[in-house]
């Protein structure tokens, strides 16, 4: 119930204030269950992703929506539960078999999820390399999968920012459901696995126009969170070094 007072109430202010254009709305079911895998640039990928799909899609979304404390804390999880959020730990081994069981249940309902094979928000605006968790989900539940490719949404919510940027014209288009039954059985084999995240992934290059690059999006984002503090470093010591000249000067 939430999740739809939510989009009777936002809906039409995203479409005056942004203008979203979809393309591809027919190829998602009208009725049963599908998977929605689409590249991730933006938190508002949850917002201009869905707006234009007439049924619920159940996004599976990092943890760390729902673990923030006092009464902020408390409105995001209501509203990121309100808006079909389904929180995951990152984390690995047992954690991502508990994503997978919560897919499966939301499945099980006739519902649609969705999901980001990136695993989190491209930090330039690029593709990245698909984890396989989603394959074994494609696998395990053997329903329509649709690729869902997402455009300008990044330069709306830029990584670090709280407050939309208007002006820019988001897209989302929806392709051709994708058929893997061929590799039902096999979601035991790593190679079926990652064959599957590549071709999603490839799908999904075709449609946003992305240049791709074969790495994992944490990885990247890692690195370039390391060369920022050690940028930070540098210039603190540049500074601290500049003002210990002028004392010396100033000696002198």
């Amino acid at each position: 119930m939430i999740y739809w007072i939510l989009k009777l109430i936002l809906g039409p202010i995203l479409a005056a204030l942004w203008q979203p254009r979809a393309e591809g709305v027919e190829n998602i079911p009208l009725h049963g269950p599908a998977i929605m895998v689409g590249n991730h640039l933006s938190v508002a990928d949850h917002f201009f992703g869905a707006l234009p799909v007439p049924r619920k899609i159940n996004f599976i979304a990092k943890s760390d929506y729902f673990s923030g404390t006092g009464a902020k804390g408390a409105i995001a999880r209501r509203f990121f539960r309100g808006a079909g959020a389904i929180p995951i730990d990152r984390s690995g081994g047992k954690a991502s078999e508990s994503a997978l069981r919560a897919g499966l249940k939301v499945l099980e309902r006739g519902e649609l999820l969705g999901i980001y094979p990136e695993g989190t928000r491209s930090p330039d605006g690029k593709l990245y390399r698909g984890k396989t968790g989603v394959a074994r989900l494609i696998l395990e539940a053997k329903v329509p999968v649709v690729p869902m490719a997402m455009i300008n949404a990044e330069k709306i919510m830029p990584p670090g920012t709280t407050v939309p940027k208007l002006g820019i014209r988001p897209r989302v288009r929806f392709g051709t459901p994708l058929d893997f039954s061929r590799y039902y059985g096999m979601e035991d084999d790593h190679l079926v696995l990652r064959s599957i995240t590549d071709e999603i992934m490839y799908a999904l290059m075709q449609l946003s126009g992305q240049e791709y690059v074969d790495r994992y999006a944490k990885v990247v984002k890692e690195e370039l969170e390391r060369a920022a503090k050690e940028e930070r470093k540098a210039e603190k010591a540049a500074r601290k070094a500049e003002e210990k000249q002028r004392k010396q000067e100033k000696g002198v």
